[in-house]
């Protein structure tokens, strides 16, 4: 998927096992969604705490960050827990989501590529971040672009 494409609402359980919608998680505002491999792997746990760390600043513009991969809610709730991360973790265990938005690998165990996807209320997309080993990048460049989204308005 690429910039101004609607993706379609979904429904995945997050780090608690409560199920959490697409639109109920951009009904504030929008939503950065960071699919990373494994969770409590070090370069996604230095993804994660980079979006937890910057957590105040995407508050300030409005929006929150999410992340998914296909691990399960307990291995999520563990993460989630081990690095105090404060916003919710969505297990994609079988990768419907990530299929649906061209993340998921067919042929190596780590399914799901590391891609961000920065989302509007509307549910189109507005920027996508990629870059396996760029792991502050994601974070750093979702809030960017929802500054500069900002300044515009």
């Amino acid at each position: 998927m690429k910039a101004g494409d609607q993706v379609s609402d979904f429904e995945l359980r997050d780090e608690t096992g409560q199920p959490r919608t697409l639109s109920a998680l951009l009904a504030k505002g929008p939503a950065v969604l960071f699919f990373y491999p494994i969770a409590s792997s070090g370069g996604c746990t230095r993804e994660a705490c980079h979006f937890r760390d910057l957590a105040e600043e995407f508050a300030s513009v409005g929006a929150q960050p999410v992340g998914i991969s296909p691990d399960s809610v307990s291995k999520q709730q563990k993460f989630a827990s081990a690095h105090s991360l404060g916003y919710p973790l969505l297990s994609d265990d079988g990768g419907a989501v990530a299929r649906e938005l061209g993340v998921w690998r067919k042929l190596i165990p780590i399914h799901t590529k590391r891609v961000t996807f920065v989302i509007g209320a509307d549910r189109r997309i507005i920027e996508v971040i990629k870059g396996e080993v760029q792991f502050d990048r994601h974070a750093d460049e979702a809030l960017r672009v929802l500054r500069e989204r900002q300044s515009a308005a």
